[in-house]
Order: C-alpha cells, then sequence, then structure tokens
C-alpha cells in the first residue's frame, strides 16, 4: 500500500513542497489544486469514459464467450474436447505483442482505427479466461446437471440456471482480471488511436507525463483518478473470491 499511499500524498502537495529533502508521507498543507489544474488541462473525465466503454465491450464478450466456451470444456462431450482444449492451452503461451501486426491490419482493413471496437478488437477473448472457468465447473457436482435433466433443462437452462449462479466466485475473478488488462492496457491502444477524444486513461496519462503539468503533482493526481475505478470494483467484489462459496446445491 505504500506506493499508493505516497501517489495519494503527492497528489495534495504544492509544487514547493514536492521538491524538499527527505521524505514526506503527509503533505503539510493538503490542497486540491493539483486536482482542479489536471481536469482543466486535460480531458481526463472523457479519457475514462472511454476505458470504461471499452471495458463494459470487452467484458461482455468475454463473459459470454468464455463461460460458454469453459462450460462446453468442462461438461460436454463431443469429438476432439480435449484435443482442442489443449490447443486452447497452446494459445495461453503465445505473447498478446506476436499480435499486434496481424490484429492491426485486421482492424486497419475494416476501418476500426479510432475507434472502440478497434480498441477493444485485441481483447475479445481471454485464454486464460476459458481455463479458469473450465477448471472451476470441473469442481462442480455433476448431480446438479443430472437434477436439472431430470426436471426437463436442456443445455442452456442448465448452464444459466445451475451451473453460472454456482460459478459466482469464479466468475468475480475473472471480471476483475478482465476488467483490469482492459482497463491498463498501454500498447495497444497506442497503436490504434491518434485521436485525443478516443484516447484511453493509460495513454491520456502518457500524454499528461509528456506535458509541463508532470512537473508539479498534476501527473500523480491523475493517476490517482484514474487508479479509483480498478479499486472500487475489487472492493466492491472480494467477497466474491472465496472459491468455496458455493460447491454443492445449498445456497450460501
Amino acid at each position: 500500500m505504500l506506493p499508493y499511499w505516497w501517489m495519494l500524498s503527492t497528489s495534495l502537495k504544492h509544487p514547493p513542497e514536492l521538491f524538499q529533502v527527505g521524505i514526506n508521507f503527509l503533505p503539510s498543507n493538503p490542497t486540491l489544486d493539483n486536482y482542479a489544474k489536471i481536469l482543466s488541462s486535460f480531458p481526463i473525465i472523457r479519457w475514462l469514459i472511454n476505458s470504461f466503454i471499452i471495458c463494459t465491450l470487452v467484458l461482455a464478450t468475454n463473459m459470454t464467450l468464455t463461460v460458454a466456451a469453459g462450460y462446453a470444456f468442462a461438461r460436454l462431450r463431443f469429438w476432439g474436447r480435449d484435443i482442442l482444449f489443449f490447443v486452447y492451452l497452446g494459445a495461453m503461451m503465445v505473447p498478446l505483442q506476436v499480435r499486434f501486426i496481424p490484429t492491426f491490419l485486421i482492424v486497419l482493413d475494416l476501418g476500426w482505427m479510432n475507434t472502440y471496437q478497434g480498441i477493444a478488437s485485441l481483447l475479445l477473448i481471454d485464454f486464460f479466461g476459458i481455463f479458469l472457468i473450465r477448471q472451476f465447473m470441473m469442481t462442480l457436482p455433476k448431480e446438479l446437471e443430472d437434477a436439472a435433466r431430470i426436471d426437463g433443462c436442456g443445455w442452456f437452462q442448465t448452464l444459466w440456471r445451475i451451473i453460472i449462479p454456482n460459478c459466482l466466485p469464479a466468475l468475480a475473478t475473472l471480471g476483475i482480471l478482465i476488467f483490469n488488462t482492459a482497463w491498463n492496457d498501454f500498447m495497444w491502444p497506442l497503436i490504434v488511436i491518434n485521436d485525443m477524444d478516443i484516447m484511453t486513461a493509460q495513454v491520456g496519462l502518457a500524454v499528461i507525463r509528456g506535458s509541463a503539468a508532470s512537473i508539479s503533482g498534476g501527473l500523480m493526481a491523475a493517476t490517482t483518478i484514474t487508479a479509483l475505478p480498478v479499486l472500487m470494483l475489487y472492493i466492491a467484489l472480494q467477497k466474491m473470491f472465496n472459491p468455496t462459496l458455493v460447491m454443492t446445491g445449498s445456497k450460501a
């Protein structure tokens, strides 16, 4: 927590206090001038909205496709299932940077430069998420599905009414990981963005760093603002991290 405390403390200091010799964890005279200055000089609110939109797109596609794929690999029986799953595991070994050039060419051909879908295109599916959901679903007792089929539920109803409610801890963990990845993504948005209005929060921080505002506590103020959403999401979902929340048919 020390780096976060130092970040918050620095954002509340006057410029002369930033260059004092020694370590000062508490500002002698806290001020919000850094926040006011940075918010008036840069469209940070717009950048935050852009990041939220992109994170929403990434979460929506990942939660839909990842859960469906994880359920198929964990519960459905079809020819080549295990071989295909190992192919997915192999895809996890490929660095994200290797996909930059082919993805950029696709985005360019589709005319998605400086668009939300272009920024989100690289993270629309997460291979680790499929592995995480599949492994969690493997721990659920098969008797739950057998009881659902006796009651007349099909595959989709079983997934929606039985499997997903019992996978909330894994889904919460996956949601935070995906949101954090999309929110902190810097390199790919930097490649496909050249318009100030469509910039994400992380690219905007790089712009602020290269300006005169970074000399004061403005950069720390902007960093504090952009770090709050991830922190709030973690606090809201941390109780669902317990993997033993639901392991039987009883409601927690």
